[in-house]
């Protein structure tokens, strides 16, 4: 006589007998995906218009002088754990070129770059909590969650 014990039965098994491997890591995804309401939408999307008008407004005397004069954002991401709202990694993303015209041929030379910029963040940092401290009109200049530091000192390191 054969006994057979269900799939579904042996995995719960399983998950009973060592608990260690049935815990699952952790898995992460655009902030997209952890919003459940509108105004932490819309506390995104302000705070990627507001971050973008900051660059804009001190590119020209800032990151923006030298071989790069016209560097553009091309946007603000970060990744969330999608159970704790922990961040894992937050990037802006700039792109920026210079031109020059070959006087022979009256084509273009263009030398392009690009830059991934890190936001310093304390390990830990939720995304309510970034939203909450970066909130108005200046969240390039305003303390990350748990320091003194803000997202322009992080430009300053990359760009």
């Amino acid at each position: 006589m054969s006994f057979r014990i269900p799939l579904p039965a042996l995995l719960l098994l399983a998950a009973v007998s060592n608990p260690v491997a049935a815990q699952t890591a952790p898995t992460f995804g655009d902030v997209y995906g952890y919003f459940t309401t509108d105004a932490q939408y819309e506390a995104w999307y302000t705070l990627a218009s507001q971050l973008r008008r900051n660059f804009d407004d001190i590119c020209g005397d800032t990151f923006c002088e030298g071989d790069y004069s016209n560097i553009q954002s091309l946007g603000y991401r970060c990744s969330v754990e999608q159970t704790s709202g922990k961040i894992g990694r937050c990037l802006w993303l700039f792109a920026g070129s210079y031109e020059d015209i070959d006087p022979a041929t009256g084509r273009f030379i263009v030398q392009k770059q690009f830059w991934r910029c890190r936001t310093p963040l304390v390990p830990g940092t939720t995304i309510d909590a970034l939203l909450t401290a970066l909130a108005g009109d200046e969240p390039l200049y305003a303390p990350l969650p748990g320091s003194a530091t803000t997202i322009y000192d992080g430009l300053v390191d990359c760009l």
